[in-house]
């Protein structure tokens, strides 16, 4: 009885809603006319439409059919442009209308003689004159006062009227702004004087350099080593012979070597290590000579990464971000990831890169995961963050299917890239003191499965935990990901822990995917999205039951997610519109959950995509629309 057409759907919700708004046989036609006016509209307006969508357009007639398809057979076949991909020419969409008055972030510190500036700085420190051009008021009050007391932002919050007192001056909730003094709520960040040193290549590598140089070929670069070809522009010297593993000593050969007759052993551990920062002594020793020889912590001595059984919230390019992290701890995951960084970036002091390793002091088990394709930056970028942030875990992301970070040898490529693969996993391992984490996939091309093979070498090179995403790099996220093959993997892997990925979008099929022995599910981004469509999935998989949330519950849900992006990313105007950018970003995903009560047969698949059905109300209706300018209303 919820089935509708795309009529009456729209016409409900340009009713807003109200009864009776339910289109009638005759109002049909008023909606046939308006789709015809439309129609018209579109082909006049479309001169103003990007370059690749006008081609498109223009090639299209009226019946569907390309005008050179009912023309006669004597007409030279048009060659059609397929409109693909990016369109670049689209305008740009950055709101920069309030850079052009923009307040001085001195002024709004209270110190507005100390501008570095000085007569040289572009913003207004007039606050009379700021507050005359400035947008109006979003709402009377600010989340930021409410909960710590003290608005940072001043006169340019977007909400200001709930703390700004005679001649603009800010109010302070003294009582309340002492109870989160001194209190740290978001670790991880950035520092001026690390991104300093990051950007003039003042950090000292130590243990990433003494690694690297164990790797470089004792005599010269001569040799077969043809199968590491490709090396970075700071790994040039760098063979395919790898490190050999921790106690192990001499007895293991590199073969790469041992065909030439030479000394397998890498340079780095011929030689004792510098000790108190004096360069190394030439006399020959046997055993540890020095403290960092015997302090250094062994594999079984780390820390042990102990999530068995436990939710595990995905790294989400995009969507993953620190409020959307905090809506899914509020519902029960248990372990959560930052998105996905890339390690150059992160070695050039990138403020913005830095911004995903951010995390929020409810996040009691986290790790952050790391993207690249060659030993030196990745092992670099694991000592970096070893020394400078918290974290409970670091991943390598060996699972990105897109096409730049493939032709670059990172994500998926890795998979066919055995030797630098063994070289950051090794190295990485050597240099970070706590677990090392790797998410894969079962292979590249589509019906050729890798993952087994590469997962006992994982293992045997000082991985903690792997977790395996169901489908190849040729599938991306379509088809249905291959729960059998995880339990077969999950079998060779024992007993380092195996996690399955994949088509997770309600608890039985969180039950069903951990009989096939895996040592816990990762709720991801699959075909649809199970933790984007539905945060509370952690909360059914607890308790085992299927949730009919209502549509008030889930506009709450909205809302704290507002609240958390303002206290994220600020309550000024900058800030309001990242928390709207990645509120609708959210918005795209969340139009695809069907509300429980309104199913014929339960659970929702994952793959499944219904046709148009009105809500129980307004506000579920609003929801289920897949058009953007509904988004915007919510």
């Amino acid at each position: 009885r919820f089935l509708t057409s795309k009529e009456q759907f729209h016409a409900f919700l340009r009713a807003g809603g109200q009864p009776g708004s339910q289109v009638s046989p005759g109002a049909e036609e008023d909606v046939e006319e308006k789709k015809e006016e439309n129609v018209e509209e579109k082909e006049e307006n479309c001169q103003s439409e990007p370059p690749t969508k006008r081609v498109r357009l223009e090639e299209l007639s009226e019946d569907g059919e390309s005008p050179g398809d009912a023309g006669a057979a004597e007409k030279e076949p048009v060659e059609r442009k397929r409109a693909r991909g990016q369109n670049k020419s689209r305008p740009c969409m950055k709101p920069n209308h309030y850079e052009q008055s923009r307040l001085c972030p001195s002024v709004t510190q209270g110190c507005a003689e100390k501008c570095c500036f000085g007569v040289r700085c572009r913003f207004l420190h007039d606050v009379g004159e700021y507050m005359a051009t400035k947008p109006a008021d979003l709402g009377r009050s600010c989340v930021l006062f409410e909960t710590f007391g003290k608005c940072v932002y001043g006169v340019t919050c977007r909400f200001a009227q709930a703390h700004l007192g005679d001649g603009y001056q800010n109010i302070i909730n003294a009582e309340l702004a002492k109870q989160w003094e001194g209190k740290s709520l978001v670790r991880n960040n950035l520092s001026k004087d690390l991104q300093h040193q990051l950007r003039k290549r003042k950090f000292s590598f130590k243990k990433a350099d003494e690694y690297l140089r164990g790797l470089a070929k004792p005599h010269g670069s001569g040799g077969k080593g043809g199968k590491t070809t490709g090396c970075s522009a700071e790994e040039q010297g760098v063979s395919g012979c790898t490190a050999p593993p921790e106690g192990l000593g001499d007895s293991l050969e590199c073969p790469a070597l041992a065909e030439q007759g030479e000394n397998p052993k890498p340079e780095a551990l011929q030689r004792s290590s510098p000790a108190g920062g004096e360069e190394a002594s030439s006399i020959k020793t046997v055993g540890p000579v020095t403290d960092e020889d015997v302090v250094k912590l062994r594999s079984c001595e780390k820390k042990q990464l102990k999530i068995q059984g436990k939710l595990y919230l995905a790294p989400l390019t995009t969507c993953g971000n620190l409020p959307f992290r905090r809506i899914c701890k509020r519902f029960g995951a248990d372990v959560t990831c930052g998105e996905m960084a890339v390690c150059t970036n992160l070695l050039q002091g990138q403020s913005s890169e830095w911004a995903l390793l951010k995390r929020h002091h409810t996040e009691d088990i986290f790790g952050v995961q790391l993207e690249g394709a060659f030993p030196d930056t990745m092992t670099k970028c694991a000592e970096l963050l070893n020394q400078t942030i918290e974290v409970d875990f670091v991943d390598i992301n060996v699972g990105c299917p897109i096409d730049l970070v493939y032709k670059k040898g990172g994500g998926c490529a890795l998979m066919t890239r055995s030797n630098k693969f063994e070289q950051i996993v090794r190295g990485m391992n050597s240099v970070l003191d706590v677990p090392l984490t790797v998410k894969i996939r079962t292979g590249v091309q589509e019906k050729i499965n890798v993952a087994h093979k590469l997962i006992p070498r994982l293992r045997e090179w000082g991985a903690s935990m792997v977790t395996l995403h169901g489908r190849s790099r040729e599938q991306r996220y379509t088809r249905s990901a291959d729960w059998d093959y995880i339990a077969e993997c999950a079998k060779i892997a024992t007993p380092m822990p195996l996690f399955g990925n994949g088509d997770i979008l309600s608890y039985e099929d969180a039950h069903r995917a951990m009989q096939t022995g895996v040592s816990g599910v990762m709720i991801a981004r699959q075909v649809s999205v199970g933790a984007l469509i539905k945060p509370w999935l952690f909360t059914e998989i607890k308790d085992q039951r299927h949730w009919d949330i209502s549509s008030s519950e889930r506009f709450d849900i909205l809302k704290d997610f507002s609240n958390y992006g303002l206290e994220h990313w600020g309550s000024d105007t900058q800030g309001v519109e990242k928390t709207r950018k990645f509120l609708l970003e959210w918005l795209s995903f969340l139009c695809r959950y069907i509300p429980v009560g309104l199913l014929e047969h339960l659970p929702q698949k994952i793959n499944e995509r219904p046709p148009y059905y009105m809500g129980r109300d307004y506000m579920e209706t609003l929801m289920a629309s897949q058009n953007v300018d509904d988004w915007i209303k919510i």
